[in-house]
């Protein structure tokens, strides 16, 4: 039997795609266990350079697939406490903003053009990444909130109290609704869940140590891309559920053993082998682009 998309890939048989798809989402799945993101940066290429998915129809797949394995993380983190509820859902709900227009703009744009800006992009969070983690490694932690009047003003939008809770102000809310709509218009443009954006602006805007934005970054994920995933569907968009199932399956197994793995390393280090991971596979789309 031929594959579902062609036979440009030589891919002879149901089996063997079934086991691609199978191997693909344990990468993808330990990936998000590991780092909270990163699953949709791997699913999308690994869908159309390992398995000659079309793009557009990787997309789809990706969302599905990486959103029912981060919601499966998600479960598994709740027991240990680590997660921001609330952020989550402010991040989640204000995605519902952005994902339609993404959705509706993706089959618009030519594939080339798709899978470009998707590199580029992904280059400059993990620059992001990279140098907080190097110059400013404090800032992967907790900053707490000065007991001085003005210090709130003077500060970041988002701070914890000192027992650790993060403070709801109306300026931390704000940055949160705004990075999180921007967040869905890039999960129904690119079709990422948005851990690989998510995991830095939960850093950078909400100042979550890395642990706890890995953690809230699967909730995050599995509601955003549910949004996406819906606005995808009524646009008349095809979910191929044979590929879907076969990633989620290998993806739960890979989103176990990534949890267990990120629990030994320290944030810094955790923070750069994110950004690391991005930068090899926005090279390689970059490179696979040029050559074709």
């Amino acid at each position: 039997m031929k594959s579902w998309y062609g036979d440009k890939g030589g891919l002879a048989t149901l089996s063997e795609f079934m086991l691609l798809s199978l191997f693909f989402g344990l990468l993808v799945g330990f990936s998000l266990g590991l780092t909270g993101g990163g699953g949709s940066v791997f699913a999308v290429p690994l869908l159309v350079y390992g398995m000659q998915v079309p793009a557009h129809a990787a997309v789809v797949i990706s969302l599905a697939a990486v959103g029912v394995t981060a919601l499966g993380g998600g479960l598994a983190r709740w027991r240990d406490g680590a997660a921001e509820f609330r952020t989550a859902i402010i991040f989640g709900l204000s995605g519902i903003a952005g994902a339609p227009l993404g959705a509706w703009l993706s089959p618009k744009l030519p594939e080339t053009v798709l899978l470009t800006g998707f590199a580029l992009l992904m280059l400059a969070v993990a620059f992001r990444m990279w140098r907080q983690a190097s110059y400013r490694p404090e800032e992967t932690r907790l900053v707490r909130a000065s007991s001085e009047p003005n210090s709130a003003a003077a500060g970041p939008a988002c701070r914890y109290d000192p027992n650790g809770q993060l403070q709801f102000t109306s300026r931390c809310a704000l940055r949160l609704v705004v990075t999180g709509s921007a967040t869905g218009l890039l999960s129904g443009l690119f079709g990422v869940g948005g851990g690989f954006l998510i995991v830095p602006a939960l850093v950078l805007v909400a100042l979550l140590p890395m642990r706890r934005a890995v953690a809230t970054s699967l909730w995050v994920i599995a509601i955003i891309s549910a949004i996406g995933l819906s606005s995808h569907v009524i646009a008349g968009h095809r979910l191929d559920i044979g590929i879907t199932i076969g990633f989620v399956g290998g993806g739960l197994g890979g989103m176990a053993l990534g949890i267990v793995v990120g629990r030994r390393l320290a944030g810094p280090l955790l923070q750069k082998l994110f950004a690391g991971m991005i930068v090899a596979v926005a090279a390689f789309m970059l490179v696979k682009l040029v050559v074709s």
